[in-house]
């Protein structure tokens, strides 16, 4: 975890020092109480919120950006047809998708994130859905445990962490097969290529798990996908 002040050396000598039993337990066992606290925190506030789906992608991502204007029409979209959006709380992508909840009358939920650098939170979010987290594992809890599908709109390694933390989740059958949506062919073909062509080549992956995702061009499309679930399993939206 960042520690403030410290420089990289500093947090990389920390980490390694062994450390005695009283420096254990003033350290890594109240952080199970922090754990706990932000876990509660989550469940309470997102336990009654509705049907909504998440929109992935980069923190980097400018307003004038095709990307921005895409998630953002996503997001508008998909309110519109009685879904809430949670996204991860900051700015780029993630503010363009609460922006498009808040414009299209929508519940707009933001799971933030305290970094060193880049993240803070977009003022589109629902005063009373902003969650803040220390973890970056409690924060995943909650976009998979409270998501009923997922668009993933271009982004970094971030974008690629949650992407395929909900991919593994549904092939390991540990939550349910819902809707994953990348958007945009341009961007995301190389990397469905390299899935295709090397590790279903190399019997990594079975040939059944590259039906988990979709990939599209366009936010009616996106949307689309989404509402043929939802019809399909006669599931109410926040209407």
């Amino acid at each position: 975890m960042y520690t403030e002040g410290f420089t990289e050396e500093d947090r990389i000598r920390d980490a390694i020092t062994p450390k005695n039993w009283n420096e254990i337990m003033s350290s890594d066992s109240w952080a199970v109480f922090k754990i706990m606290a932000e876990l509660v925190e989550g469940f309470e506030k997102l336990g009654k919120i509705g049907p909504c789906v998440t929109i992935f992608g980069s923190a980097r991502t400018k307003s004038t950006h095709k990307y921005y204007k895409l998630a953002e029409e996503v997001a508008y979209l998909l309110t519109k047809k009685g879904f809430g959006i949670i996204s991860g709380g900051g700015p780029g992508i993630m503010e363009a998708a609460n922006k498009g909840a808040h414009f299209g009358g929508g519940k707009s939920v933001g799971l933030n994130i305290d970094l060193p650098f880049e993240q803070y939170s977009n003022p589109f979010i629902d005063p009373d859905k902003l969650i803040t987290f220390d973890y970056f594992f409690v924060r995943k809890v909650m976009f998979m445990k409270y998501s009923q599908g997922y668009i993933v709109i271009p982004g970094g390694f971030g974008t690629l962490d949650e992407l395929f933390e909900a991919i593994t989740l549904i092939q390991t059958h540990k939550t349910v097969r819902f809707p994953i949506v990348l958007v945009s062919t341009e961007y995301w073909k190389g990397l469905i290529d390299w899935i295709h062509h090397v590790m279903l080549t190399e019997h990594n992956i079975s040939t059944s798990d590259l039906d988990i995702f979709t990939m599209v061009d366009t936010a009616d499309e996106a949307v689309a996908i989404i509402e043929e679930y939802y019809n399909k399993y006669a599931l109410k939206p926040n209407f």
